[in-house]
């Protein structure tokens, strides 16, 4: 075939640009290696979840998937309206199907689409998953014909939000949370995730308003849906002029959690995760260990040691944690773009549970927002952390590669380097704690630059000596 597509899973599916390389005729390439692969394992009779977010074009889209897949006799199950990205993990488990195919884009910007990949047990589809699916698309591309096709088979559509629900209260208890006076301003972000969290926490004391809650595929005054301090202006304001007690915001597919104190003031995803770390292992008794990437907060390691409970690092992605998680029957499991996973829901991030589990620790605690993060602090000491995403053509992209394998620094912002860990690109464990990270994103052409210190002062020396190393 001539003018072969690029079509490359990264760490979290398959994304590209809308009418450029994501055309309908990549997206049913991508679910033609998809059913190829459940007949290649004896899994087709299992069936598909096929779910969609509020991009341009997700519902059709998703319907091009089922079409193909159903062409091969493999049944699929539908989303009848956008929804989290969560909600498709969950329908997979709830409908025992052999896997499910989102499209959606998470939080990348307005032109971006995507095809993420669902194991059966409702996570990331894992590594080998994804190479055996590689495998099936690069046969499809190069044009090789299967003679599998079987029986046309139904695409039934199905109620996902009522299910997702119910599924959330199944983890958390809302009562003792609806019973506190408490003012919630939620940014729905104009993602899959609107309605939500009004829906779960509603006729009670709680008070919730609910901002950008209106399906826009443009992310208006945003970049991306990303749940990330310059994109939550709005939600600062909200709660400073409503005099609300914290402000939750969920990402484009709602898979991911940003949040935001009494004061306005945005919380780092990695204070977050550590916030839900300390409630989990202190009030929650939950002590059977974190999974967490190297790019999450050092703070993790010193509550896990403070309790008594393990830490098992992973390469960057979900399709490394939620295995991680199962393998050690772990209590959580996060990364540090703010997707949050925990015991007893699927082992996949879910934005409106991490958003319920920091308001239970809220009312648990008795405490504001900020004076969580206050008592953090006093626990483990003070920590700072920023991270830094410069974009790159594509002629760049292996001699930056080759600048992160080879980065070898004696020390960064005057501390001595103590040790490397490069299954993800480099991170650089520092003394005292402190660490930097460089590695190239799996989803986008950038470079992502990460630091954890104990002060503002050493944090701009480290970055400034990762930004050197790499000539951005």
């Amino acid at each position: 075939m001539t003018d072969r597509p690029n079509i490359q899973f990264g760490t979290d599916g398959w994304r590209a640009i809308i009418a450029e390389d994501f055309t309908f005729a990549n997206v049913r390439a991508c679910a033609e290696a998809v059913a190829r692969n459940l007949i290649a394992t004896n899994r087709a009779d299992q069936g598909l979840v096929v779910g969609f977010d509020t991009r341009y074009g997700s519902p059709r889209f998703a319907q091009a998937v089922a079409e193909v897949v159903n062409g091969h006799g493999i049944y699929t199950h539908m989303f009848d309206v956008a929804a989290p990205t969560p909600a498709c993990s969950f329908a997979v488990v709830d409908h025992s199907a052999a896997n499910g195919v989102m499209i959606t884009a998470s939080h990348n910007s307005p032109e971006w689409n995507g095809f993420k990949v669902k194991s059966s047990d409702g996570g990331s589809a894992t590594p080998a998953e994804i190479a055996q699916i590689e495998e099936r698309l690069a046969e499809v591309l190069d044009g090789k014909t299967t003679d599998i096709a079987g029986k046309q088979a139904t695409n039934t559509v199905f109620d996902v939000i009522t299910p997702y629900i119910e599924q959330l209260h199944r983890v958390i208890d809302i009562a003792p949370i609806k019973a506190k006076p408490l003012k919630v301003v939620v940014d729905a972000m104009h993602g899959s995730g609107a309605g939500i969290l009004p829906q779960m926490l509603a006729d009670g004391a709680i008070e919730v308003t609910e901002i950008r809650s209106e399906n826009n595929p443009n992310f208006p005054g945003m970049d991306q849906p990303e749940p990330i301090e310059h994109n939550l202006k709005p939600l600062s304001v909200a709660v400073i002029e409503l005099g609300a007690d914290v402000g939750i915001a969920l990402d484009g597919d709602a898979d991911r959690v940003g949040i935001v104190d009494e004061n306005g003031r945005y919380l780092t995803t990695l204070e977050v995760f550590s916030i839900l770390t300390d409630h989990f292992m202190g009030r929650r008794n939950e002590r059977s260990g974190v999974a967490c990437t190297i790019t999450m907060s050092s703070m993790v390691d010193k509550l896990s040691a403070h309790y008594g409970a393990p830490v098992y690092r992973t390469p960057i992605g979900f399709k490394f944690v939620g295995p991680t998680m199962i393998d050690n029957s772990c209590s959580m499991g996060g990364e540090e773009s703010g997707g949050y996973a925990f015991k007893g829901h699927v082992p996949e991030r879910d934005g409106s549970l991490s958003g319920l589990l920091f308001l239970e620790a809220m009312v648990m605690s008795g405490k504001k927002s900020s004076e969580l993060l206050t008592d953090l602090h006093a626990l483990v000491g003070p920590h700072t952390f920023r991270r830094i995403d410069v974009s790159y053509e594509e002629s760049q992209r292996t001699n930056l590669a080759k600048k992160v394998s080879s980065a070898a620094p004696a020390t960064l912002g005057g501390l001595a380097l103590e040790s490397y860990d490069r299954r993800d690109g480099v991170r650089f464990n520092l003394a005292g704690g402190s660490w930097g990270v460089v590695r190239m994103s799996g989803t986008e052409p950038l470079v992502r630059i990460y630091a954890e210190t104990p002060d503002d002062k050493t944090l701009e020396a480290v970055l400034t000596d990762l930004r050197s190393i790499m000539g951005v």
